[in-house]
């Protein structure tokens, strides 16, 4: 992983010689984890980030893996979740997701923005972002939340030229190319799981069967797609709930919880402003930090000594040499 060879370079001679490791190591390697993540016999679970405060929250709570969430980027924007946001601006957020959490990141890619030539230029874009692996859906331009109605499809060829145009663009064999599909609610669950398998035989790695109805389809996901499967956790959308045990003792290999998150966010920023009106002063918050404690959250301990090491010259910390 890239702590470990973070590490490494930290025990180098003087801050002068680190280097810094570029975007296609950090990729290679996060992408090559999050692919051995997805074949563990324990289910992986990766949290939904919207921006670098969380995914770096969701990485120190001790989960291996986040989700860009394409919802919470969105909100984040001011936005919801239309379709309204560009390919630029999804790839900018997944970067700066991917620099604050030494983990794999999967990155919402929405429909890949186009067809199937944008399609391969946003894989290589999420690449240089270093971003693990995506997922790509079947909607129309602009897309829908999968947990919204009147959702609309491409035909069936023109999303597995995606999904082929996707395999094809990545430089590294190890990016994971996640195939979502939103026809469950306008196609019926076998059509769905159809879908599925033509893109996992188009070159997907993991399928993404969005929004099934009812636990005995939940369950059924899995069995009817032949490879990995990733579960979506939306509390109050579609799809009934389920636990990670249940989920897993049914057979998914992954499982994603965007709204988590950005929807608790809104929560505890409604509260804490309707409180402060009413009680005309700064109310006690969630997590009552000092200005130190929290930056300190957000990385300040590995970033405080850069302000004095790079004061010292490399000759003049060395121990004098003696004469010959």
């Amino acid at each position: 992983m890239w702590m470990t060879l973070h590490g490494a370079m930290a025990s180098a001679n003087n801050a002068h010689t680190l280097r810094t490791l570029d975007v296609e190591e950090i990729f290679v390697t996060h992408a090559k984890r999050l692919r051995d993540l997805i074949a563990a016999p324990q289910m992986l679970v990766a949290p939904g980030a919207y921006d670098g405060l969380t995914a770096r929250l969701i990485a120190q709570a001790q989960f291996s893996c986040v989700y860009m969430t394409g919802a919470g980027t969105s909100c984040a924007y001011g936005y919801p979740d239309y379709g309204l946001l560009t390919m630029s601006e999804m790839v900018d957020n997944a970067g700066r997701i991917a620099d604050a959490a030494d983990v794999p990141v999967i990155a919402d890619a929405d429909n890949g923005y186009g067809n199937e030539l944008n399609v391969y230029r946003t894989i290589r874009a999420y690449e240089k972002a270093g971003i693990a692996g995506v997922h790509l859906e079947d909607q129309v331009l602009p897309k829908r939340c999968g947990h919204l109605d009147d959702k609309e499809l491409i035909s069936e060829a023109d999303y597995l030229a995606k999904i082929r145009a996707a395999a094809d663009a990545r430089r590294d064999q190890n990016f994971v190319i996640i195939a979502r599909t939103d026809s469950r609610a306008t196609l019926g669950l076998q059509a769905a799981a159809d879908r599925c398998n033509a893109a996992l035989e188009a070159g997907a790695d993991v399928a993404f069967l969005e929004a099934p109805q009812t636990m005995e389809e939940v369950a059924a996901v899995p069995s009817m797609v032949c490879g990995p499967c990733l579960m979506n956790v939306v509390r109050n959308g579609k799809t009934p709930e389920v636990t990670f045990t249940q989920a897993a003792s049914m057979g998914y290999a992954l499982a994603i919880v965007p709204g988590l998150l950005f929807i608790q966010t809104m929560g505890a920023c409604q509260q804490a402003l309707a409180q402060m009106r009413a009680e005309d002063k700064h109310p006690q918050p969630l997590a009552d930090l000092s200005p130190a404690q929290a930056f300190a959250i957000a990385g300040a301990d590995a970033w405080e000594p850069r302000r004095h090491i790079y004061k010292t010259s490399p000759a003049s910390a060395a121990p004098a040499q003696a004469a010959e």
